[in-house]
């Protein structure tokens, strides 16, 4: 059986005895349309919070590592799982074949083209000295996903169950107002807005001064109510 992506959070694989089995075989690829890329859902299907963790698939040529800098703070380890990947980190590029550990520091560029077809790259990341934090930009991707192929009842149903396990999560709330202004649901997404005003000001005041996502919401008056 292959896991559905457009499943809820609740979806787990087989469970033993209070532990999980789940081969990346079953796992349907989703296309995230910003990074250009086919994501294993893994922190999802297996409600995982020690990390962040999910795998990324493709084709030769295609990528499997989309190219970004942590800001955050936070380190990854990719894993070359299966297949063979051409890895840039910073200005230098490695071959990394089926078996390779790749350690990338926070605020570094990297990102890797998969070289063999059915490559898949495990990444996992964290910010040192904190607590894992679900901001569910995975959620909105997969969300968005959705959204792009005419299913935003499925899309909004997975950001909202995201919200019910993660009730205190301005990012969630945030991100899910961001789906909703780019639907054209500016109610819904003045409502989430609101909410995560409330979960953390000053996060949701820095990213939503130039999130373009949100530019349908800036000539509304309600924009000027929450931001002046």
């Amino acid at each position: 059986m292959r896991v559905r992506f457009a499943a809820a959070i609740a979806v787990r694989s087989d469970s033993l005895d209070g532990y999980e089995l789940l081969s990346l075989d079953e796992i349907e690829p989703v296309f995230l349309h910003r990074q250009q890329a086919k994501l294993l859902s893994l922190r999802r299907l297996l409600g995982y919070r020690a990390a962040g963790v999910n795998a990324w698939t493709g084709g030769k040529g295609e990528r499997v590592v989309p190219p970004h800098e942590e800001d955050s703070g936070n380190e990854e380890l990719y894993v070359v799982v299966r297949g063979r990947a051409a890895f840039t980190v910073g200005d230098e590029t490695a071959d990394a074949p089926a078996g390779t550990l790749v350690h990338v520091p926070p605020q570094t560029h990297r990102a890797a083209i998969a070289d063999e077809e059915g490559t898949i790259v495990l990444a996992v990341g964290g910010t040192p000295g904190r607590a894992f934090e679900v901001h569910g930009w995975d959620d909105w991707a997969i969300a968005d996903a959705l959204r792009r192929e005419g299913r935003p009842d499925d899309g909004r149903a997975v950001l909202t169950a995201a919200m019910e396990a993660e009730r205190d999560s301005w990012a969630l709330a945030y991100n899910t107002a961001c789906w909703e202004s780019l639907g054209g649901n500016a109610d819904a997404a003045f409502e989430l807005l609101r909410r995560a005003l409330r979960l953390d000001e000053a996060e949701v005041r820095k990213w939503a001064k130039d999130d373009a996502d949100l530019d349908p919401l800036r000539n509304d008056s309600r924009w000027r109510e929450l931001f002046g």
